[in-house]
């Protein structure tokens, strides 16, 4: 295509394509990406990458290699690191090791690669990442315990990873412009020392201005981003090829600094790395040739067999002895190592640097990497959902309860959820609501939760059903959607809104088919007011001589029925389409609120008939005792039923 503008709007309109499509398909964004970037370049032949950039593609691939790896370093926070085990800690530290050198020599054997360049392939490909990582195990549900290993080991590997490989490299690079060994070291360690010491100091230097805020608020985003992208510049200028290490270490340094506000600035990078990523990576696949897609003979297909089954295998084998997982726990480790977007971006990086220095081997770099990342995800993604069936490792399906807000009214909700015996999690971008929820011992997400962020570090292990209990309409509706599909039509829910007549219009529109909370009539303005007004949560058992209208009775029909548990621990929610009708060994859990003319329904005769008919029952002093607040809580394996 000649006119530039046009191929450039075509690139993104080929990209948000791909996105939309993983998205729908669950599937990492990267797959359909790298698959319709071949079809438009070596394929067809219509993206020519070199002739529409120029000589602007080798800067503009290494800037935006440089955001990647700022924006997945500053997610590496040693605290995360140290408090998810030992097996996480192992996997990203011996288990790099393991399957780069495993990677290194099946290179150079199989691929008859010099080993200067087998060394630099194998540290690339060690990388799993949370962009391929998290869309297999949304689908997955293996057991939590799995899953947290696999999702923590995809954040921590990327970062260590990525570092690994810039170090391989600049020895390999550095290496090819000296002729005696210790003339290489040198160099070398004069690499990685601008790079850790520019790092270390930017990201000090950086973390100040932004801690005391020297900077107003709203330049945050922009200005680390300016800065970042020049130290990188500056840095590569002082020394040859150095400046990726140093915004590796800078945004290291800026995730471990006390009292940097980075969340803003992970929420930045994260949107402007899906641009970046997506435009990336179909202008690198569109550069393949069908000459380099012919070097992917048999042995680079073994290579990929021997990364899969061997290399992994034996690394989850090493670094999860005496951890007490069993033979399948183990099993479902090894199997699942899909590569990702860093190994992609930063091979194609690199072989860009080696081949314009000339040097033997850089032209397998990109179609080994690609080969890999396209393997391991279409044959995980195809057979892991059959596998963890055949290991018995997955979990039941889900119960929990995902609660938009942190506020008073969802601590309250939380609380009752969690007595019950129900794993619940909130999620809040008010920092004093989410102290709150977590000084009352409630989990809790801090961010927002439709963010890339909360893709990967919102838990959601055994979460069913989301609740809107936010006072921001928008964000309720956004989230509803969201979270619709990851958790399934029937178990995302909507609160009644307040708001007029084209608003309530516009939420049908767009919202009608979820499930309306409650009666349907209530808001979450209407709950915080129950709540100030003294409202509470009870917890009561029907029984065979105390049914729902005698309940409502007691308590002169003030009450608001929320949920209903059966004696199999299954929980229904009432909807103003699906009310609750409790059976007798069930528990209800309803808002008890004061006498409140806007709420209390005509419902009075009824009341009177129910308070004559309990009247007339000899176990009343034992019903009323069984309305409480403290009662034992079930049994925590659940499973969810949202009918009734």
């Amino acid at each position: 295509m000649t006119d530039p503008a046009l191929a450039l709007t075509m690139i993104g309109l080929m990209a948000l394509g791909c996105q939309w499509l993983a998205w729908r398909m669950r599937l990492p964004a990267i797959l359909p990406l790298l698959i319709v970037g071949i079809l438009a370049g070596p394929v067809t032949g219509w993206l020519k990458p070199d002739e529409l950039l120029g000589d602007l593609l080798f800067p503009l691939v290494s800037l935006a290699v440089a955001v990647i790896l700022f924006e997945g370093s500053l997610t590496l926070d040693f605290k995360d690191l140290r408090g998810h085990g030992h097996i996480v800690r192992r996997l990203v530290t011996t288990g790099v090791v393991i399957t780069g050198v495993i990677g290194t020599v099946a290179a150079h054997y199989l691929l008859e690669m010099r080993w200067e360049m087998a060394a630099v392939l194998g540290a690339l490909l060690v990388v799993t990442g949370p962009t391929v990582v998290m869309p297999l195990l949304q689908t997955l549900r293996a057991r939590g315990n799995l899953t947290q290993i696999l999702r923590w080991e995809g954040i921590m590997i990327d970062p260590v990873g990525a570092l690994l490989a810039v170090l391989v490299y600049e020895y390999v690079a550095l290496g090819m412009t000296g002729n005696a060994a210790s003339h290489t070291l040198l160099l070398f360690a004069q690499t990685v020392g601008l790079g850790l010491g520019m790092g270390a100091l930017g990201g000090w230097c950086w973390g100040l201005v932004l801690r005391h805020f020297w900077l107003p608020q709203k330049l945050h985003n922009f200005g680390t981003l300016m800065v970042m992208l020049g130290l990188f510049a500056i840095s590569n200028a002082l020394f040859h090829e150095s400046g990726l290490l140093t915004v590796t270490v800078m945004g290291v340094w800026l995730a471990n600094m006390r009292g940097v506000p980075t969340q803003q600035i992970i929420e930045f990078k994260e949107t402007l790395t899906v641009l970046l990523i997506s435009g990336l990576f179909l202008l690198l696949a569109g550069r393949l040739t069908v000459d380099q897609l012919s070097l992917l003979s048999w042995p680079a297909w073994i290579f990929l067999g021997v990364l899969m089954w061997i290399a992994r295998p034996l690394t989850v084998w090493i670094c999860t002895m005496g951890s007490g997982l069993t033979l399948r726990e183990k099993a479902l480790l090894a199997w699942l190592s899909p590569r990702g977007i860093v190994a992609a971006a930063v091979a194609s990086l690199f072989a860009l640097k080696l081949e314009s220095k000339g040097i033997e081997g850089a032209e397998m770099l990109v179609p080994m990497t690609f080969l890999v990342i396209i393997g391991t995800v279409v044959i995980q993604s195809l057979l892991s959902r059959p596998i963890v069936k055949m290991l018995g490792v997955g979990e039941p399906p889900p119960s929990g309860f995902l609660i938009l807000g942190a506020n008073s009214v969802a601590r309250m909700v939380a609380r009752e959820l969690v007595e019950a015996g129900f794993s619940v999690r909130l999620t809040d971008t008010n920092w004093d609501a989410v102290q709150e929820a977590r000084m009352a011992g409630l989990p809790v997400y801090y961010g927002n939760p439709l963010s890339e962020h909360a893709s990967q570090h919102l838990e959601l292990t055994g979460i069913g059903h989301l609740i809107p209990l936010s006072p921001y309409r928008e964000m309720n509706s956004l989230a509803a959607l969201h979270f619709e599909h990851i958790l399934g039509h029937g178990r995302v829910f909507r609160l009644a809104e307040d708001n007029g007549k084209n608003a309530k219009r516009q939420q049908d529109q767009a919202l009608g088919h979820l499930p309306l909370l409650f009666d349907g009539q209530v808001t979450y303005a209407k709950l915080a007011s129950l709540q100030s007004q003294g409202g509470q949560l009870r917890r009561t058992s029907i029984t065979e001589n105390f049914n729902l209208e005698d309940y409502c009775a007691i308590h002169e029909n003030r009450l608001l029925t929320l949920f209903c548990i059966n004696s199999q621990g299954r929980i229904r929610i009432a909807t103003s389409a699906l009310p609750l009708t409790p059976k007798p060994g069930e528990t209800l859990i309803s808002l008890i609120y004061p006498d409140s003319p806007e709420l209390t329904k005509p419902a009075q005769s009824k009341a009177d008939k129910a308070e004559q008919d309990r009247s007339q029952r000899t176990d009343t002093r034992a019903a009323l005792a069984a309305d409480t607040d403290t009662s034992t809580p079930l049994p925590a394996s659940r499973l969810p039923d949202t009918n009734p």
